[in-house]
């Protein structure tokens, strides 16, 4: 009976999720997908960066005025926001990684498109295509990478969001490099080799190990249609108060990128050089931030470090935006980048957890709506009153998110 049982037990230990052994006994699988994952967010990052880097170039070259210009950049976050959603529905429909494979692949493919235009319409078209490609490959990523923390049971959330941030912070810096070596189209078509190169390589280990996919709050504690109908509407809004909290820290995050500079210069006197560090320092404090994210949180517990980011976020742009001279503002946004960087990894990765790549796709469209709010809003309230009053309202968007994680912890982070 005793050998009975040994059999029966090494037979279930043998079955996994479709018939494929466990994550348990696929160690080494596991640590590959999970380098392969981060190599895709890091990836994410790093062609978004060299696009954003030569915008002034193709702006040039098409002879865009400001306003069109500002038009034609929409077609990124409309293409971006249109397509969160219908892939959230194919990842629940085909699985997380196909949808990120096709995804990792046209989103290399894409960014060598703008500098190929010559008109200020066909510029917005292909940005819509380039918009659909990083807003599917974002809720790809983040959709899959709930379902590994699933399985290696710890909050990595911060850490691939990390890699995006350095990913940035190096594309940044490649393209200030090339920028007067190359052109814009050798430059961009020089990361679509390396993109395609990096995706072909981590396309194996994603596909080789196939997660179990982790067990979603909403089905908790099903019994019959009828409570399943109530659970999926009250993840709904669960999800949406995830998405509330991931558009106030987005907005900051969109509003430093565009105006930091413009304050540091206009508002304190700094130099061209000094001010353009302002961003700088805020995008590195909130990759610092989040490379010590999954301490944190383990540590902690993501209610703490949601209601504790906030607050810090607050009280740093509080300093930023009121301090009377350009060092203690570039110490306002060091400590609005470390408050912040967590936040929207954690926010996003709950919403996983409660309604699987649909809430995803939701947090992710209300987060992106914030990036793309954010200097919109912050340049209307500048000329309505001033550009120090306009930045308070990051502080204030901070201290709405501090306060609504702490209003609703118990429901949205029981375990927190």
């Amino acid at each position: 009976m005793p050998t009975l049982n040994k059999i029966r037990s090494a037979l279930a230990g043998a079955k996994g999720h479709g018939g494929r052994s466990t994550a348990a006994s696929h160690r080494p699988d596991l640590r590959r997908f999970r380098y392969a994952l981060t190599a895709f967010f890091a990836l994410d990052g790093f062609l978004f960066a060299g696009w954003v880097v030569r915008i002034p170039a193709v702006k040039a070259q098409t002879g865009a005025s400001a306003s069109a210009l500002g038009l034609a950049l929409l077609g990124v976050s409309a293409g971006a926001v249109a397509t969160m959603m219908v892939t959230g529905r194919l990842c629940s429909r085909f699985g997380n990684q196909p949808v990120l494979l096709a995804c990792g692949f046209l989103l290399p493919l894409s960014v060598a498109l703008p500098p190929l235009t010559r008109s200020v319409l066909a510029l917005g078209l292909v940005l819509l295509v380039f918009g659909a490609a990083y807003g599917g490959i974002n809720v790809a990523l983040n959709s899959t990478a709930v379902d590994l923390i699933a399985a290696l049971r710890r909050p990595v959330m911060p850490g691939f969001h990390a890699a995006f941030s350095l990913g940035g912070m190096v594309g940044a810096g490649l393209g200030g490099l090339l920028a007067g070596e190359l052109s814009p189209t050798r430059h961009l078509l020089l990361l679509t080799v390396a993109g395609l190169i990096v995706a072909a390589l981590a396309a194996r280990p994603l596909l080789r190990f196939q997660l179990p996919v982790a067990p979603r709050a909403e089905h908790e504690q099903d019994t019959g249609p009828a409570r399943a109908t109530r659970m999926t509407g009250r993840a709904r809004r669960l999800v949406a108060v995830l998405g509330l909290i991931a558009l106030c820290t987005a907005y900051g995050e969109g509003a430093l990128a565009d105006w930091s500079a413009l304050h540091l210069t206009d508002d304190l006197g700094a130099s061209a050089g000094l001010a353009a560090s302002g961003y700088s320092v805020f995008a590195g404090a909130m990759t610092l931030g989040r490379l010590s994210g999954t301490t944190l949180v383990e540590r902690l517990g993501p209610g703490r470090v949601l209601v504790g980011g906030g607050a810090l976020g607050c009280c740093g742009m509080l300093l930023g935006s009121l301090a009377p001279s350009v060092w203690l503002a570039l110490g306002g946004f060091v400590l609005t980048g470390l408050g912040l960087a967590n936040v929207f990894p954690i926010a996003i990765g709950r919403a996983g957890d409660l309604a699987g790549p649909g809430g995803v796709a939701a947090a992710s469209t209300f987060g992106y709506g914030g990036i793309l709010f954010g200097p919109v809003a912050i340049g209307f309230l500048a000329d309505w009153f001033s550009l120090q009053a306009a930045l308070l309202t990051v502080a204030l968007l901070a201290a709405l998110a501090s306060v609504t994680a702490a209003a609703t912890r118990r429901a949205v982070l029981p375990e927190g």
